[in-house]
């Protein structure tokens, strides 16, 4: 048997034996009767002993230890009532509507065996419980335009780094500079944050905290030591403080802005925003690191917002507009010749594979739940092996393996847990004498409970709309089932009320065929409009929501931003479904052509969707649901994006940049 199956054996061995016991032993004791202990020396018994309590604890198994008073002897105990899962208090809708999230996220969610597995084992023993996926699955998709086949191998190789605390090493693009390091990074935490991945970590050779986007890595990411450990993770470490930063406020802050909103967009602002400052009369009050990046986000809202002070600030973004007016005023350029694909190093491509897997140790442990669950109070029973194979993801050529690891755990003095063997497509399960014990399932592990608070994180809110139940109950539900352990590299789910009884309206609407009356505030104007709409379906393309829409008071499909929206309201008024009509956005969108200047092609790139020139700048076809839109995305790059065709578009902007800035100056 291999190294690891060995390991593995001993470790839930030594779970059983301390279970069994229900009193403090000692190291002796554990060398003595638990399997794979007694044959080693005492330094290797010493060695191998640490390290399994040590990786066991990281598995959220609650190992206790307290010296012995009198003999000066350290004693280890394990509680039933602190291994295994409290009573749970989620209700068959709710527990439904989370399984509901798996097959939302299914292919797109590299956390999605974790997740499985942490349902299997909330639903143990849970009887009707279907797998079968509610309506909600139909009419929502979740797109997240960060991830690729390279994500789940890379979150994989961290969670594996951070979890054991070693040192990796990995190539790293520097956007900024355009240039390939190698980074030897001790991970503390990963985020997903805004729809992209980061890990964040201590750099080695910077000697500081950075913050690494996943899809920058161009390596194979290794382990940098031999050791078991190479460092411990600061316990004064919290991974909020890295997420939600607005774009103007990575780095280190240099001085605080003033900006003027209208009082009818200042409620957007406060609600996208409030974490990067405060609204007072009228005014945004922001710290900033980079005053172009904030320039480039007040240029954005075309007009909405106006530069007060720092006087820099008005500076940078009435020369942005000059130049913008300038490149679409001047003969439209000429781009240079497309770059050959195989030439841009810029996008190597990571040879990882493989999804974020559950730890054997805890796949292990559900299945020792669930064959005796299986059971029930009798001694033996069978089940169709395609069972195992379906709920917990076991390829059927492992699970033999998998039963017979099984077969060796066992108490101490030949005392084991259960027998069970694989027969043609069935499984045979004898309960052995403490069998009853591992009945109840166990606490998730850290990976498990990430899982879930992630899954919260990207489809939350349709699972409360599912539930008819408030996300917040369910979420505190759940993270009294995380066991004992803190997770503080793990982020806490960011879901705003409003945002919540958004879908569950829209959600009841799309459910009922019921039209909704939204008052909307498009990108562009300044005051909110009430559109009555016809809703078909939700999208999360993250990091927004959005639903797709028959708009009665426009006569046509259209899409909203639930970000955008300041109220939804069900009009009791219902609607037959229109024939063939299927939504999606900007299906009869016009095309813009646009040029992007090397400053600036590099981020472009990163999004996807455009070509790389030989020279260094990009171009890009994009499809434009509204010129307001359009206009907001090109004054954001100041200067450095310019709409080749149509000329009329052209105009237009040169026309807004024109405008923008003759305003702008009569603030001053």
């Amino acid at each position: 048997m291999s190294h690891d199956a060995d390991k593995l054996i001993r470790q839930l061995s030594l779970v059983a034996f301390l279970m069994a016991e229900q009193r403090p032993v000692t190291a002796r004791d554990v060398k003595s009767n638990v399997e794979g202990y007694s044959e080693m020396s005492d330094e290797a018994f010493a060695r191998r002993y640490y390290a399994d309590r040590s990786e066991l604890t990281s598995l959220g198994v609650p190992l206790r230890s307290q010296r012995d008073e009198f003999t000066g002897e350290e004693l280890y105990t394990l509680h039933s009532e602190q291994y295994f899962l409290p009573p749970l208090e989620l209700t068959d809708d709710e527990l439904a509507a989370l399984q509901t999230s798996l097959y939302l996220l299914e292919g797109k969610f590299a956390y999605a065996e974790p997740f499985r597995l942490a349902l299997q084992n909330l639903a143990l023993g849970r009887p009707g419980f279907s797998e079968l996926p509610t309506a909600t699955a139909v009419r929502v998709e979740v797109l997240d335009p960060d991830y690729t086949t390279e994500t789940p191998g890379r979150l994989g190789k961290l969670e594996s780094a951070i979890s054991k605390q070693r040192t990796v090493r990995f190539d790293y693009w520097s956007i900024s500079r355009d240039e390939l390091f190698e980074r030897s990074v001790n991970p503390y935490g990963l985020l997903s944050d805004n729809g992209l991945w980061y890990v964040i970590g201590y750099d080695l050779e910077r000697q500081a905290m950075r913050t690494f986007r996943l899809s920058r890595i161009r390596s194979d990411i290794r382990f940098a030591t031999r050791k078991e450990r190479d460092f411990r993770i600061p316990s004064d470490f919290d991974i909020d403080k890295y997420r939600g930063r607005a774009p103007w406020q990575i780095g280190p802050l240099v001085g605080e802005a003033r900006i003027r909103v209208g009082r009818e967009t200042a409620w957007w602002v406060e609600r996208a925003y409030g974490s990067a400052g405060r609204i007072e009369d009228g005014v945004f009050k922001t710290a900033y690191s980079s005053l172009g990046l904030l320039a480039a986000w007040v240029l954005r809202q075309d007009g909405r917002a106006v530069p007060l002070e720092p006087a820099e600030l008005y500076e940078e973004m009435v020369a942005a507009l000059r130049l913008v007016e300038e490149r679409h005023t001047s003969a439209p350029l000429t781009p240079a010749h497309e770059r050959d694909e195989t030439a841009s190093s810029a996008r190597a491509a990571d040879h990882q594979s493989g999804p974020v897997a559950p730890e054997r140790f805890a796949l292990l442990q559900a299945l020792l739940a669930h064959l005796l669950a299986a059971c029930g109070d009798e001694n033996d029973t069978e089940i169709p092996a395609n069972e195992i194979v379906q709920n917990l993801r076991i390829p059927l050529d492992e699970l033999e393996e998998h039963l017979s690891m099984l077969n060796l755990v066992n108490f101490g003095g030949g005392c084991y847990t259960v027998y069970a063997e694989l027969d043609g497509d069935t499984v045979r399960i004898d309960k052995e004498l403490f069998g009853d014990t591992f009945r109840v399932p166990p606490r998730l592990t850290p990976l498990e409970a990430r899982a879930i608070r992630l899954a919260l994180e990207f489809v939350g809110p349709m699972i409360a709309a599912d539930a008819h139940t408030p996300l917040e109950r369910v979420r505190k539900k759940l993270e009294e089932t995380f066991g004992q352990f803190e997770l503080q590299q793990t982020p806490e789910s960011q879901v705003s009320e409003a945002e919540e009884d958004l879908i569950a309206r829209l959600a009841e609407g799309i459910r009922l065929r019921e039209l909704v009356e939204l008052e909307y505030l498009k990108e562009g104007d300044e005051l909110p409009s009430r559109r009555l709409t016809e809703p078909y379906a939700l999208e999360r393309k993250l990091p927004y929501w959005y639903v797709h829409t028959f708009d009665r008071t426009t006569g046509g499909e259209r899409s909203f931003r639930l970000d955008r929206m300041r109220s939804a309201k069900l009009t009791g008024e219902h609607f037959e479904q229109r024939p063939g009509f299927e939504p999606r956005g900007l299906r009869d969108a016009r095309q813009a052509r646009i040029w992007y200047s090397p400053i600036v092609a590099r981020w472009r790139l990163e999004r996807g969707g455009a070509s790389e020139l030989i020279d260094g700048s990009a171009l890009a076809e994009t499809a434009v649901g509204s010129p307001e839109w359009l206009t907001g995305e090109i004054l954001s790059y100041r200067g450095e994006a310019v709409v080749l065709e149509p000329g009329d578009l052209r105009m237009l902007i040169a026309a807004r940049a024109r405008e923008l800035a003759a305003a702008f100056a009569g603030t001053r």
